[in-house]
């Protein structure tokens, strides 16, 4: 018998909530309740805008699918074969209207607010910088990602494999940050991190203020971050300071960060209450279903896509372990029927990195169906198929990322 996947254990064990226990390897970055108050109604089959909006006009248009003003998709043969994702390629992905962009002219200054610590402090991006600093590699990856698979119409933006990307964040480790202001205070349970972006009027800022609790484990791994692929973090993504939890899903990532606690419990939010949350298809979000937390083992294939001449081709791909490094990846040619493994290209950024994968294959005339596997140190593998869930999150099941390639 096959072990359940980390999605099939977090439908039938609430008692996921509880922090001392490993949480689902899954997460989120679907749409909130007010989002088409706010502009956000998906747009999946929606004409693609011409050009890019203001704010994110310095990316590469053409390799983006732009679902709507606040949400834009790297297209699959734009991923390339390189560990580090380009910033002009990386996906977009806003609940909120971003603060102004002028937030950005002068970063230093930004200020954050540390909370449920033995000394409470605000400090400055000048300030963290004096206090530490690291680089870490780390997939981004919005919950969503693969939702377009789901045969029920999950609603939010209709990602298929573009909503992720691999990126080199910069910033103080945020435990030198919580050890330099005297700890946690007792009886902390949860990193809440709030998110500075601007708050409509006449609205309940609970319903729609992108507040986010992840379990205090998370500190090990946590930084504030002020760059992004070696450069000052955009206003596009996040900047002038943005929490980056490696190896979680990337609502869990705020941007623009003004306040982070340590509580004793998750925030009461919507976003956290009731969003990004799992459960079955027609059942309504609720704070007892399993968050969305840590990433889960993926992979698919990104060249070649559509078609290819017959004879040697090299099948190229992306592959990553959420919180846990990889440990393999096998690539089928014939949709599953038998496997073949891949070897990784490039360099290993450490566990939370995606790899790049690589495989030569002869390829006859005809179509192949080509499917990619992944298995992390642990021994959890991508499963076949999905576990349906309302909001088609952590979708990881190689058959539907899979490419249907006719060759001549």
């Amino acid at each position: 018998m096959k072990p359940e996947t980390a999605l099939q254990r977090g439908l039938n064990d609430p008692g996921l909530e509880n922090p001392t226990r490993r949480s689902l390897l899954l997460g989120s970055a679907g749409a909130m309740a007010a989002v088409s108050l706010l502009g956000f109604t998906p747009l999946a089959r929606a004409e693609e805008p011409k050009s890019l909006p203001d704010y994110a006009a310095w990316k590469e248009r053409n390799a983006l699918i732009v679902h709507s003003a606040n949400t834009m998709e790297t297209q699959r043969g734009a991923i390339g074969n390189g560990v580090i994702t380009s910033s002009d390629r990386l996906f977009v992905r806003n609940n909120l209207p971003a603060p102004p962009a002028s937030v950005t002219e002068n970063p230093d200054i930004w200020e954050v607010r540390i909370e449920g610590v033995k000394n409470p402090r605000t400090l400055t991006v000048g300030d963290l910088k004096k206090m530490g600093v690291t680089t870490v590699a780390s997939v981004l990856q919005c919950s969503g990602n693969g939702r377009a698979f789901f045969p029920h119409g999950a609603s939010g933006t209709q990602w298929s494999v573009g909503a992720a990307g691999c990126i080199m964040w910069t910033g103080v480790p945020l435990k030198d940050v919580v050890e330099a202001l005297g700890g946690p205070a007792d009886g902390a349970r949860y990193i809440t991190s709030t998110g500075g972006e601007t708050l409509p009027d006449g609205l309940d800022p609970k319903t729609i203020i992108v507040e986010r609790s992840v379990p205090t484990r998370a500190m090990e791994t946590a930084l504030l971050a002020w760059e992004m692929n070696d450069e000052p973090l955009t206003h596009t993504h996040g900047g002038p300071l943005r929490m980056v939890v490696p190896g979680y899903y990337g609502v869990n990532n705020v941007k623009y960060v003004k306040n982070i606690a340590f509580t004793e419990n998750q925030t009461d939010a919507k976003i956290q209450a009731s969003g990004y949350r799992i459960r079955e298809v027609g059942v309504k979000g609720a704070p007892d279903q399993p968050s969305m937390w840590e990433m889960n083992v993926k992979s698919w294939v990104t060249a070649p896509l559509e078609t290819a001449r017959s004879g040697r081709n090299m099948i190229y791909g992306v592959a990553f372990g959420g919180t846990v490094a990889l440990e393999k990846v096998d690539v089928s040619l014939d949709g599953g029927k038998t496997w073949k493994q891949a070897r990784f290209l490039g360099p290993d950024l450490g566990p939370y990195a995606w790899r790049p994968f690589v495989m030569a294959a002869d390829l006859p005339a005809g179509e192949h169906r080509i499917v990619s596997r992944a298995t992390d140190t642990q021994g959890n593998s991508q499963p076949e198929g999905r576990t349906e869930n309302e909001r088609g999150y952590g979708h990881n099941g190689w058959s539907d990322h899979g490419v249907t390639v006719a060759v001549s």
